[in-house]
């Protein structure tokens, strides 16, 4: 990174050893950024309106903390509890997935599945384009937007059932999908496992084609992980029949659906292995929370914990949202970063636990 991209933040003093190996970054009052999506790659160029400009290549990162002193706190306290009471909380779509794939719009775990007939997919998208904006409309009351969300997740598993989904089509979609995983998911995965470290991978979409993902994209699984999702019964011939249990969607993705929360086993092998029961997740009152949506702050909701670090990674809309992003998570990735910052924070907040 250049030195006047440097010199248009404020250095943050700490005690920490991530904070103190990172180029973390807190923006001074008004600082206004822009980034600018070039045509060679998603981040080729990174122009910062204000009080200077820059260029940054597709290997540097730019990282904000909204309160460095904070952060430091947050971090002794979760290290001094050490990794028996950590558990991990993340969003899938561009958290553990990247937003942008060879310079395009990558796809949603949702977003990949194509049924294998053509009119049930038209119709899906046509729901899609109508509530879509009403998710993220300002001027819906929450609890006419909850409704409304209930609505749409409704029609689209029941177009999923009517137009005969099969596990044979979610195979396929998710083999010929633009869905990728982040750099470093792997190590953060590996790193979390080996400590006995929960990950529950909180999504509103469905769990079977996250699991599929995993399998094909990650080629490994992983017994520390539990997904929180809407989960598909299929009958003896492969073919969609019914859902499991209460519909998550978008604004109710939080602690109150781990009931609903299934091993990662199914069709990866780990069916007889032990796991932790949702009693014993809910004593881990540590919490590193990881998101791509302010909304997915609430994904803790429910859980009485006791000290929460909450990573955001803003993809796009940098300038329309950077001010709530900063204000709203402890730290703020930028630009579809690579996991490998993360890896480096729960280093640290396992440093104590017997490493």
């Amino acid at each position: 990174m250049s030195n006047r991209f440097h010199s248009i933040f404020k250095t943050i003093p700490t005690s920490s050893s991530f904070l103190r190996n990172h180029c973390f970054i807190s923006l001074p009052p008004h600082f206004t950024p822009r980034v600018w999506i070039c045509s060679g790659g998603f981040r080729d160029r990174m122009e910062m309106e204000g009080n200077g400009v820059s260029e940054a290549s597709s290997s540097e990162v730019a990282v904000v903390v909204g309160d460095g002193e904070l952060l430091d706190k947050k971090i002794s306290l979760i290290r001094k509890a050490g990794p028996v009471k950590l558990q991990v909380i993340a969003d899938f779509d561009a958290t553990l997935t990247r937003y942008w794939v060879n310079g395009c719009r990558g796809q949603s775990s949702h977003g990949l599945l194509r049924q294998g007939n053509p009119e049930y997919d038209i119709k899906r998208r046509e729901l899609y384009e109508y509530y879509h904006p009403l998710e993220f409309s300002p001027t819906i009351p929450i609890e006419e937007k909850t409704k409304l969300m209930e609505e749409w997740w409704g029609k689209t598993h029941g177009l999923l059932i009517e137009g005969g989904l099969t596990y044979e089509a979610i195979e396929h979609s998710v083999a010929t999908s633009t869905i990728a995983f982040r750099e470093g998911v792997v190590e953060l995965f590996e790193f979390l496992e080996k400590r006995d470290i929960p990950i529950l991978i909180f999504s509103a979409g469905l769990a079977d084609i996250i699991e599929e993902v995993l399998r094909q994209k990650l080629h490994r699984s992983f017994k520390n992980v539990k997904i929180v999702s809407n989960r598909m019964v299929f009958d003896e011939k492969g073919v969609l029949v019914s859902f499991k249990g209460k519909t998550i969607h978008s604004l109710n993705k939080n602690e109150h659906a781990l009931d609903m929360a299934a091993p990662l086993h199914d069709r990866l092998g780990y069916r007889d292995q032990p796991t932790d029961d949702n009693a014993s997740v809910k004593l881990r009152t540590n919490v590193l929370l990881l998101g791509d949506h302010i909304g997915d702050l609430g994904m803790s909701d429910g859980l009485n914990y006791e000290t929460r670090i909450s990573v955001g990674f803003l993809n796009d809309n940098i300038e329309s949202s950077l001010d709530s992003y900063r204000k709203a998570f402890d730290i703020v990735y930028l630009n579809d970063a690579p996991m490998s910052g993360v890896v480096k924070l729960v280093s640290e907040l396992c440093s104590n636990g017997g490493d």
